[in-house]
């Protein structure tokens, strides 16, 4: 089983490709190499592949980055299912982790949701309904919640104190940006995903 993450970039017309490309390919470059592991393609739209129990925190990864770029957000599909064709990329491949996710993403598209799963159990509907609830509150995180989300995500171990320091803000600022983005929420809504799709039968 393997996890096909889709995504693009919301409001991508407004803001140049050079101001959050870059970034974002950094990023990606993290997860393996193009175009057998992500690709970016249309401009504004990618495709990578990842472990079912790493999805989530991957797309959650993304919306932060993207997040701290005034204006923009990003609409993500996760797809869990199998890879039944390996092409010379990612979107040369086939299988229902591929079909699901983009499914997953016409229909995000078409209900103006920012993330959604495909699973095909009845573990999709608990997911999507958690997805939704949390999109509340980090569809308007700022870039400064963004920005904090993001370096927690990479570096989970870091102290919050080093943090203050890379960001040369007081330490206390950097306790009150993870209560504004809801981090905790964040955290524990990873871990039951995680523990959940960890379990899940192939």
């Amino acid at each position: 089983m393997i996890a096909v993450v889709t995504g693009d970039i919301v409001n991508s017309e407004r803001i140049g490709p050079e101001k959050w490309m870059p970034s974002l390919e950094k990023y990606f470059l993290q997860l393996g190499k193009s175009p057998m592991v992500w690709e970016i393609y249309r401009g504004d739209e990618f495709q990578l592949i990842t472990t079912p129990e790493k999805a989530l925190e991957v797309a959650l990864t993304i919306k932060a980055l993207v997040k701290k770029i005034p204006e923009l957000d990003v609409r993500i599909a996760i797809g869990l299912g199998e890879q039944e064709f390996k092409g010379k990329g990612v979107s040369d491949s086939n299988g229902s982790a591929y079909r699901r996710s983009g499914r997953t993403l016409m229909g995000l598209k078409e209900n103006g949701v920012n993330l959604g799963i495909g699973i095909g159990n009845n573990q999709e509907n608990t997911f999507n309904l958690l997805f939704k609830l949390a999109l509340d509150f980090m569809d308007s995180w700022s870039v400064v919640s963004a920005e904090i989300v993001f370096i927690t995500l990479q570096n989970p171990d870091t102290k919050q104190r080093e943090i203050a320091r890379k960001l040369n803000i007081q330490q206390s600022a950097v306790s009150q940006r993870k209560k504004r983005a809801r981090l905790h929420l964040v955290q524990e809504l990873l871990d039951y995903y995680k523990e959940t799709t960890k379990n899940m039968a192939p």
